[in-house]
């Protein structure tokens, strides 16, 4: 079960303490790291909500994954979470910070789907077209590839959403056609 509200709260105490000591942009890339590691890999998050698996287990599994790899802050971190009983929220805090720090640097996230992969130099054009449109300091672009689009695209970005795919001209010349509005004026 997530819980937005405390995602929040320690991501925000994470945030205030990096900015303190200089480590904002480290501990974001260590959240990331973190992301990563948790949409890659399902087993590591059963066991981070695993309730069978001890504390002092779930600590030592979470310090040969980040070892090396993460700054001390964040190992620090990650260890009073596993401490608190909250290491089941990691990937829920590590999203609100990455969340909060683009709010602070003014980053807006975008996400392109398409049908296809799409080259380097279109995501570019997409990125500076989507930041001067909308007066956007900033954006970061996410792709995704989604066969079932079968062409065209969909832009994700602020709440809302740009389709541009077949798929959706199909779906809505299939409701034109199943409210059936040319047939009465036939008769």
């Amino acid at each position: 079960m997530s819980n937005p509200r405390l995602a929040d709260r320690y991501a925000k105490s994470l945030v205030d303490l990096s900015t303190e000591r200089n480590q904002l942009d480290t501990v974001r890339t260590d959240m990331q790291y973190i992301q990563a590691i948790c949409k890659a890999s399902r087993d590591f998050l059963n066991v981070l909500r695993s309730p069978i698996i001890k504390a002092d287990q779930k600590e030592k599994m979470l310090v040969a994954v980040i070892n090396g790899k993460v700054s001390e802050l964040t190992a620090l971190f990650c260890n009073l979470l596993v401490k608190k009983g909250r290491e089941r929220d990691l990937p829920e805090i590590a999203t609100a910070f990455i969340n909060q720090y683009n709010a602070i640097k003014g980053i807006h996230q975008v996400k392109l789907t398409t049908a296809v992969p799409v080259s380097e130099e279109l995501k570019k054009s997409i990125e500076a077209s989507v930041q001067k449109a909308n007066n956007f300091t900033s954006v970061e672009l996410e792709t995704a590839v989604n066969e079932k689009l079968i062409g065209g695209f969909v832009l994700e970005f602020n709440n809302k959403q740009v389709d541009a795919s077949i798929a959706f001209d199909l779906r809505e010349i299939k409701k034109q056609f199943l409210q059936n509005q040319f047939v009465p004026n036939i008769r």
